[in-house]
């Protein structure tokens, strides 16, 4: 991590280490429970989305969205139905993603990816499986009762629109159609705002709405995660340059055999870091009113720069 990083604004008696572990496991607990359920006929289909939800990864993203509750003084257990339903939505995408018309992946997390095992055919569906049970879980009013049905609703809306073609699915979108071609720093900021950004971002806007956020403070959160997000794409494009295979679970130089417009291709491996860095910077500095409350989301956007997974 770079000097000017280390340590700013971080409470150093808070363990990043110890609070990602612990949400971890409460999520994939959470994640365990909800497919243990009598309903899993056919058993193709539930074995495939077994496959795929629980075979490990960082969940940051319902980290991020109970790390975001609790900033604004909610209760994590009382905003993990759509933190799982986040997770799955992002399990989705990489089950697509891992396809042979989009990336053509053989590995992910270390094993073979959904389509190696269980067919392209039965990989699509489970992707299609997650996208929907998400959202059953977003709507399922009785997994959160103490949770306003007005908040629910602004939820759903903003996780629909971040998943779809104003968000995620739109940035992909606009990846595939620029492989190969010559694109500016502008093109690429404004794919990976949607690709990768937009569902890192409404992870944070998810659990502040969930848990009463006033304007001022999800305004505030808002800009964090719109910083965090962009970040976390341009350490994802280096990692795919000079990350450790083993590490990662997955092949590295994919993205310069594909052609596909990154961040080290434009701007080199030391701007890009660079780059990051910065938005990791003022993403803490959008923190600045929350003081020791927001310890985790300050450590987990350091932590952002310092993975190697």
């Amino acid at each position: 991590m770079p000097d000017r990083l280390r340590g700013k604004n971080v409470n150093p008696d808070f363990s990043l280490v110890t609070y990602l572990s612990e949400r971890k496991a409460l999520v994939d607990s959470a994640l365990e429970d909800n497919l243990s359920g009598g309903q899993n006929d056919p058993p193709v289909i539930f074995q495939a989305i077994r496959y795929s939800l629980l075979a490990g990864g960082k969940r940051i993203r319902p980290i991020l969205c109970l790390a975001a509750a609790e900033v604004v003084g909610g209760k994590a257990e009382a905003v993990l139905p759509v933190a799982c339903a986040l997770e799955m939505i992002h399990t989705y995408s990489l089950i697509h993603d891992d396809l042979p018309a989009m990336d053509n992946d053989d590995f992910r997390r270390g094993r073979p990816t959904s389509h190696k095992v269980f067919g392209e055919d039965i990989a699509i569906l489970a992707g299609d499986a997650l996208l929907t049970e998400a959202f059953r879980l977003l709507t399922s009013r009785e997994n959160m009762p103490g949770i306003p049905p007005e908040r629910l609703l602004d939820v759903s809306c903003e996780i629909a629109e971040a998943a779809g073609h104003r968000g995620m699915v739109g940035g992909q979108v606009l990846d595939i159609r620029a492989e190969g071609e010559a694109v500016g720093l502008e093109t690429l900021y404004a794919i990976h705002r949607r690709k990768t950004g937009a569902l890192l971002r409404v992870s944070i806007r998810a659990g502040a709405i969930l848990a009463g956020a006033g304007e001022e403070a999800l305004a505030a959160l808002s800009d964090y995660g719109g910083k965090i997000g962009l970040a976390f794409q341009i350490a994802d494009d280096i990692l795919n340059v000079e990350g450790d295979p083993l590490l990662l679970g997955k092949g590295t130089g994919s993205d310069a055999a594909r052609g596909k417009v990154t961040f080290p291709a434009l701007m080199g491996i030391d701007a890009s870091r660079a780059q990051a860095a910065e938005l990791v910077m003022d993403a803490i500095a959008s923190l600045a009113s929350f003081d020791d409350r927001a310890a985790q989301l300050r450590a987990i956007a350091q932590y952002i720069l310092e993975r190697r997974s």
